[in-house]
């Protein structure tokens, strides 16, 4: 098990060496896995639609396509710039969404937002730049809106943090600011679903 405090968050050079390999480094394009835990994701959502909402760490946008269906206005957000070409090209025709590159938490962005993803990506920060993420997440939320995680459980060697550890410094940084909602645990991935109190 890694020592999650002596890990820095992954940078740039690393998305931008993984996305130049593989265009889809993690097959969320065709995986079964993906499908059924996108579909999972977007039923764990209480709401029909989200006004203004944030996706941290949107990749080649295979999500944000199905997510922007439930928003008046989704930011999707992510570190490499090659993933972000696939993303627009991917979104091209919804109005809705707009791409930005970001390096979080340093540059997360001016809410707030009725909802918050992230999926996929609390993982990939060092513990101290998590606990930043988390405080940023609660504070970018309206009164009344949602955080939903969702992470990848098993150890992966080269991620700072696994989903556990994630899901559970979410816990700790937002308690009295957040409430948790609804938690399930998949064989593989976990979801928590959070409202701003």
């Amino acid at each position: 098990m890694p020592n999650p405090q002596a890990l820095e968050s992954l940078l740039p050079d690393y998305f931008d060496a993984v996305y130049a390999a593989n265009v889809d480094p993690w097959n969320f394009a065709a995986s079964p896995y993906e499908a059924a835990k996108y579909a999972a994701t977007l039923a764990a959502l209480p709401r029909a639609h989200y006004g203004n909402a944030f996706e941290a760490g949107c990749s080649i946008g295979v999500f944000t396509a199905q997510l922007a269906r439930r928003c008046g206005a989704l930011l999707a957000a992510d570190v490499s710039s090659q993933a972000l070409a696939a993303a627009r090209e991917r979104c091209a025709g919804l109005g809705n969404v707009r791409f930005e590159q970001r390096r979080l938490p340093a540059e997360f962005p001016a809410g707030p937002f009725d909802l918050i993803l992230v999926s996929e990506v609390g993982y990939y920060f060092s513990l101290p730049d998590l606990r930043v993420f988390c405080r940023q997440v609660a504070d970018g939320l309206t009164p009344g809106g949602q955080a939903l995680l969702v992470h990848w459980t098993p150890l992966v060697h080269d991620y700072p943090l696994t989903g556990d550890e994630v899901h559970e410094a979410f816990r700790q940084e937002t308690a009295g600011s957040l409430r948790l909602l609804r938690e399930e645990r998949a064989e593989k991935y976990r979801l928590d679903l959070f409202e701003r109190v």
